[in-house]
């Protein structure tokens, strides 16, 4: 069995940064991507999208099944939610599994929701998506999109075996697809995959990450970095 690295690994933490200064791009402004605003933020900030990730992603959508397209539901978290997405899912960890010390918890969290200090959506370089047909229409892929472990009974890890036949075909034809552009996913969800991040450095041994992480757009510009 293939090894799952949680981003609470050492190892990830450990990874070099060589930030490129790539900018985040607007994917409501890409007319060849669908975006679903299920997971919209106040300022937008779910629709933007490092440039070489984005570049990659539309490659992806051109190795697609005729007919199929991709969805995305997410790219770039600023930090902050990022840190209250973990720290609420730490608390549910806790209840859960109130013996464990709290490298476990963290363990245990980071199967689900990144470490703030690590996470590739807040460095630009991530994307949650599923696949589509023409007219917008989710196709089986076994779960919902952020379907946590407990209420899937584990079906989001991506290699899960208690999925249907077809939504194993459609999460080969995302892997084919955006494995072969240079993604990579995490393989807790189906639905992460991430370009240029520290995980992806990690797996593709890459001497350093070429994403650290970025502000929300609208600081990036001249305004004030976002508080810790």
């Amino acid at each position: 069995m293939t090894e799952i690295i949680p981003l609470s690994d050492a190892r990830v933490a450990g990874v070099a940064e060589d930030e490129c200064g790539e900018p985040l791009v607007d994917l409501r402004e890409v007319a060849e991507l669908r975006l679903d605003a299920r997971q919209a933020d106040h300022d937008g900030s779910y629709a933007h999208l490092r440039a070489g990730a984005l570049r990659r992603l539309l490659q992806a959508q051109r190795l697609l099944p005729t007919g199929v397209r991709f969805l995305v539901l997410e790219g770039y978290r600023p930090p902050q939610l990022q840190r209250r997405y973990f720290e609420e899912y730490a608390a549910t960890m806790r209840a859960a599994h109130p013996d464990e010390a709290p490298d476990r918890i963290r363990e245990l969290t980071s199967a689900y929701i990144s470490p703030p200090e690590v996470a590739p959506h807040v460095s630009g370089g991530a994307v949650d998506l599923t696949l589509c047909g023409a007219d917008g229409t989710e196709l089986p892929l076994g779960t919902e999109v952020n379907a946590t472990p407990e209420e899937s009974e584990g079906a989001c890890r991506t290699a899960a075996p208690n999925i249907s036949v077809e939504a194993r075909a459609n999460r080969a034809v995302m892997d084919r697809a955006l494995t072969a552009v240079g993604f990579v996913n995490y393989p807790t969800e189906w639905w992460h995959w991430s370009y240029g991040d520290r995980y992806w450095a990690l797996l593709r041994r890459a001497p350093a990450a070429r994403y650290g992480p970025t502000a929300p757009p609208g600081l990036r510009a001249g305004g004030s970095t976002p508080t810790a």
